[in-house]
């Protein structure tokens, strides 16, 4: 089983550079060439890998908002009969270790969602919707009397939050987790009020 001090994949290594290049400069303003080049490989050889780049885009894209849902599925599985407080936290965490470990693809999503297949950008959506369908439950847990669709606003907010470390100084990774943590329990706080 691979772990995460495990040497990534020649396919892991080409995603890792895609999303680095197509977050700097666009899907379009990348080629094939550049992507090979970047992991030591010639453009053509990528397609022993991906059909192409729409595939990279496509498995990159589908790819973390599968982990994200996963990730959530797994948290809340944990928690057990732990209290909301505990149990949004540990989302807030999980979502918080993604925004600031993988800010291009943050980026890629941002820019290029609209470049995908119709049934991979729908897939995209499904399993967002299922991602913050989670995040609903366990806020309307610890604010029962917050309806539905304030507490899917709150949720989408916290994530718009949560989601702007792309344009965040580099404080350090404690000291941001920490603050967008606390403004995120902030938000979700002041929503439960209304």
């Amino acid at each position: 089983m691979a772990t995460r001090t495990d040497a990534p994949t020649r396919r892991e290594q080409i995603l890792r550079e895609a999303a680095r290049l197509f977050a700097e400069r666009g899907f379009h303003g990348v080629g094939v060439d550049e992507i090979g080049a970047a992991v030591g490989i010639s453009g053509p050889g990528l397609y022993r890998h991906f059909a192409g780049k729409d595939a990279m885009l496509a498995e990159l894209l589908v790819g973390i908002s599968g982990q994200l849902l996963t990730g959530a599925k797994r948290r809340l599985a944990e928690a057990g009969g732990e209290a909301p407080e505990a149990v949004l936290d540990s989302l807030i965490e999980g979502h918080i270790d993604f925004a600031l470990d993988d800010r291009r693809l943050i980026t890629l999503h941002d820019r290029e969602l609209d470049r995908l297949r119709d049934s991979d950008r729908k897939l995209v959506r499904q399993l967002q919707r299922q991602y913050v369908e989670l995040w609903v439950g366990v806020v309307r847990r610890l604010h029962p009397s917050l309806a539905e669709p304030s507490a899917r606003a709150a949720v989408h907010s916290v994530f718009g939050l949560l989601n702007s470390t792309p344009h965040l100084g580099r404080p350090g990774r404690a000291v941001t987790a920490e603050l967008l943590h606390r403004m995120a329990r902030g938000a979700f706080a002041a929503a439960g009020e209304g």
